[in-house]
């Protein structure tokens, strides 16, 4: 008689159909498993070429919490505070190596033809979030409020009326860009970021012009075999069937 099932060994409802099992089937397919975070990589990626991707993410995030550290103390708390004006020079020069590493990264990847091997739409976002981070720091400078801050938005009211869309995008209005720098510029340049990564661990990084990229790059490698045992000083013993053996000890000769 089979044992009655307990409350843990019954089936659940629902099984692999439900939105959450297809939600982690579609995650899981994004990026092939044991490369998000590999413990191999090859030889190449020890160069200073490769330095520069996680350079400009380190500083982007330094970026983004002192600018949340700036948010919260207020768009006059970095004049009248020694922290204040602490945390908004952090948050300039991280700005500052943010796109410089950038720059150097983006160059550095159109010279090795980083497109290669289905890797078009990872060098388009990375161009894209390159593009997102200008709108994003040219609102920064709108929001300084400082003399720097009304020379550079007088200016560039005229060439957006010219363009069509001063009305839409007043940079004399420090409320409406303070919005944009906070709120949706940053939301929009983080979401190319993000999938800018999933794109690199997806495909892997590219190897240089005229070098292979290996088939598990990102994989981890496979277990060693098993050493071999040292030789022994004595003789081996020769492998004996068990009919044999049951004749020797009985005293009977073949």
């Amino acid at each position: 008689m089979s044992a009655r099932p307990t409350e843990s060994t019954r089936p659940v409802a629902g099984g692999s159909g439900t939105w959450t099992a297809k939600l982690t089937a579609w995650i899981e397919g994004l990026v092939p498993k044991g490369q998000w975070l590999p413990d191999r990589q090859p030889a190449y990626v020890a160069s200073w070429v490769y330095v520069f991707g996680v350079a400009c993410l380190a500083s982007l995030v330094v970026v983004i919490v002192s600018g949340l550290v700036l948010t919260l103390g207020g768009v006059m708390w970095w004049h009248s505070s020694s922290v204040g004006h602490f945390v908004n020079s952090v948050h300039l020069w991280s700005v500052e190596l943010f796109f410089a590493t950038m720059v150097i990264h983006l160059w550095g990847k159109f010279f090795m033809a980083a497109w290669r091997g289905h890797r078009g739409l990872t060098w388009a976002t990375g161009a894209l979030a390159f593009f997102g981070s200008l709108g994003t720091a040219f609102t920064g400078y709108l929001i300084q409020t400082n003399f720097d801050s009304q020379w550079i938005s007088t200016q560039a009211k005229d060439g957006l009326n010219a363009a069509g869309i001063g009305a839409y995008f007043n940079v004399m209005n420090v409320g409406q860009m303070v919005l944009w720098h906070v709120s949706l510029l940053p939301l929009v340049v983080g979401t190319i970021v993000g999938l800018h990564l999933l794109l690199v661990r997806r495909r892997g990084v590219v190897p240089p012009i005229g070098a292979e990229a290996p088939d598990r790059m990102m994989q981890p490698g496979p277990p060693l075999p098993p050493a071999a045992p040292e030789p022994s000083a004595r003789r081996p013993v020769p492998d004996v069937s068990s009919d044999e053996r049951a004749r020797t000890s009985s005293g009977v000769r073949p």
